[in-house]
């Protein structure tokens, strides 16, 4: 992955929400390629329970920024030794329906095993990115959402997984500026607000 133009990116800042939240996407390289690590929430969650996430949460009166946040969070989740990551850029910060305002960094970590720590987490997934980055594993749908308007939902397949939402956005983003993957110019359908999300995601939010 090409880490110098993450570290080149200028993030758009999003400071207008009422709460905010950090996460850090880590790559782990190992013998057989980059892997990114995602969090499967726990299905016990009232907020996006059962879906595939990247380490992080809510900013706490003690964080002393949101870099503390994401790597304060990475620890409590899968056991991550913040002085371990070597924190290689950010990407746009985002908003979400449960309006928060999610920042999101990228690091680099060490190659271990990495398992729940936290209630909140279910399995923790790495995934790689040659598999991420194949366009058979990927497909966008256009709707119409009742709080953002116009959107494009991005779903990622890979090893059973569906990686969508909030996390899906920052995945574009991040493998558009660290890797040769772009986002295909059309969706691959139009869908109506009220219309089934895909069968692999319609669980997680029925």
């Amino acid at each position: 992955m090409q880490f110098d133009r993450v570290a080149a990116h200028e993030p758009v800042v999003v400071d207008d929400e009422k709460r905010e939240a950090a996460v850090i996407a880590p790559v782990v390289t190992r013998p057989e390629g980059e892997s990114i690590l995602f969090t499967k929430r726990a299905d016990h969650l009232p907020d996006h329970p059962g879906q595939m996430s990247f380490p992080g949460g809510g900013r706490e009166p003690e964080d002393e920024d949101l870099l503390r946040t994401a790597l304060r969070e990475a620890n409590e989740e899968i056991g991550l030794d913040p002085m371990a990551v070597n924190v290689v850029g950010r990407l746009d910060d985002i908003r979400t329906i449960t309006h928060y305002s999610v920042r999101p960094f990228v690091g680099r970590i060490p190659d271990r095993d990495y398992l729940p720590s936290d209630e909140e987490v279910a399995e923790v997934v790495p995934l790689p990115v040659s598999e991420l980055t194949d366009l058979d594993n990927y497909e966008s749908e256009h709707r119409d959402h009742p709080h953002y308007g116009e959107i494009r939902l991005h779903f990622f397949y890979v090893d059973g997984y569906t990686v969508w939402g909030a996390t899906a956005r920052m995945l574009v983003q991040l493998l558009e500026l660290a890797t040769d993957w772009r986002m295909p110019p059309e969706p691959d359908r139009y869908m109506g607000p009220d219309d089934d999300l895909p069968p692999s995601v319609r669980d997680e939010v029925e």
